[in-house]
């Protein structure tokens, strides 16, 4: 049996080659074979750390594994700080809208939104193609890794501007709680245990986002709004779900379960969901929104565009017993003013809208006198809306309510404000403001007269 010890390991190493004896094919040896080749099995397969008797180089010990390139360090750090990845695109995703978001019928805005809604069916689709376990195309390898935060970053913007338009088109609680549901949406969309849940919730969302969006486009595009636009949206969404649905029963020809579970049942859930909601006025009348409002003394048109708006402060800074005082104080004769300022898109058909008064009153609660004021309201295209007032000869003191609707009862706007006796004896003084067609909040008096001498003194 050959060996090597360290004292005896010459330093030519010929040298260590010829102590081993070589025996020919005819001459007979005691040693096995097995025996024979013992030495060159033990370099081959141990370490040379761990062979014994063997001298080792100390650079042998030296950890020789591969430099991770710098995409596998990035996925390292992906790995160890996923959360605050999460946090990241979340955020990302909502204050980008935030910023960007503008109205409406903005052109770009509706291309931008219609571009993420194809990437995100896109994306869907090529997962449900191409499964964990299943390998991408080529063409997709490298960016695959990426899939899963690109989804959800579409998610978030989408449902992050829905939300936003929503919120500037209702004020009562029931649109509120839509509104504030969308925002629980847009935060479990970046939760660990919501994207566990897989392609059943993808669909609920994409259904949702599909739906909300042709919610906003059709309004702006057919210039109208009311019901059967709104069925019209959720007929393409659902139109939208069936096609996904057919295509991806020809990828699983064998699994129908698995398209009614994933796809058919959450996807025309949503779309029979938000029918209902908006049946019951949970969902706001886009594309109009109230950009402002307010209860008045007086509203007077002093000129073509300018409306002076007067007032009389119940509260003075230096009075701290006024502060909690009414909002509106009351003389024999004076009744409220209701003046709001109303959008709507550009080429939008004239609508009519109703003002409602409502009286809290101690034995009755709250309660509405006839059927409220009808208005017929146009789009001028501007970003000012459209000005309009009503006002009510009913007033009394305590707590009242104003709400502005839709002709069929969908809440745009409401206010509270309440109402008490003027107790003071001097004569009244007016805080005026100037409504004007440009401005969207009314100026003060002094400010608009400072910037019309302004104008007037530029040499034309």
């Amino acid at each position: 049996m050959v060996t090597a010890t360290r004292q005896n390991t010459p330093e030519n190493p010929d040298e260590a080659s010829a102590e081993v004896p070589a025996v020919g094919p005819g001459v007979e040896t005691n040693v096995p074979v097995a025996e024979r080749n013992a030495a060159v099995a033990l370099t081959d397969t141990v370490p040379p750390a761990q062979a014994p008797g063997v001298a080792v180089d100390p650079d042998d010990l030296v950890d020789t594994a591969k430099t991770p390139t710098l995409m596998e360090k990035v996925q390292q750090f992906r790995t160890r700080h996923e959360k605050w990845e999460m946090a990241v695109f979340f955020f990302g995703g909502f204050i980008y809208d935030v910023l960007t978001i503008s109205r409406i019928d903005d052109t770009l805005t509706l291309a931008q939104n219609f571009g993420y809604l194809l990437v995100l069916t896109g994306l869907l689709l090529l997962e449900q193609r191409y499964p964990d376990g299943v390998e991408p195309p080529k063409l997709l390898r490298k960016v695959w890794r990426w899939r899963e935060d690109g989804i959800h970053f579409l998610f978030g913007s989408l449902l992050s501007a829905f939300m936003l338009l929503l919120f500037r088109s209702t004020s009562g609680a029931l649109p509120y709680l839509f509104v504030v549901g969308l925002f629980a949406l847009l935060a479990a969309n970046e939760l660990p245990v919501f994207r566990r849940l897989g392609p059943v919730m993808r669909m609920v969302l994409l259904s949702l986002c599909v739906t909300m969006y042709f919610v906003c486009l059709l309004p702006v595009v057919l210039g109208r709004m009311g019901f059967w636009v709104f069925v019209l949206a959720v007929a393409v969404g659902s139109a939208s779900i069936y096609g996904m649905m057919r295509l991806i029963a020809r990828w699983r020809p064998d699994d129908s379960r698995y398209v009614l579970r994933n796809v058919a049942i959450p996807g025309f859930g949503v779309q029979a969901a938000l029918l209902g909601l908006y049946l019951v006025g949970v969902i706001p009348p886009l594309p109009v929104a109230v950009q402002f409002a307010g209860i008045y003394h007086q509203v007077e048109r002093v000129s073509p565009g300018v409306y002076h708006l007067s007032s009389v402060d119940s509260g003075a800074w230096y009075k701290p017993w006024t502060w909690g005082g009414p909002d509106f104080l009351m003389q024999p004769g004076d009744k409220p003013y209701y003046f709001f300022r109303i959008f709507a898109p550009k080429h939008f058909q004239s609508y009519k809208v109703r003002v409602r008064w409502y009286f809290d009153d101690p034995q009755k609660g709250w309660t509405t006198y006839g059927n409220g004021f009808m208005a017929t309201v146009s789009s001028n295209g501007t970003d000012g809306g459209y000005r309009y007032y009503a006002t009510t000869s009913h007033l009394k003191p305590g707590d009242w309510r104003v709400v502005l609707e839709t002709e069929d009862g969908h809440e745009i706007h409401r206010l509270n404000f309440s109402a008490g006796p003027d107790t003071s004896s001097g004569p009244r003084v007016f805080d005026v403001d100037v409504s004007t067609l440009k401005d969207v909040k009314p100026l003060p008096l002094a400010q608009w007269q400072e910037r019309a001498a302004a104008a007037a003194a530029k040499p034309k």
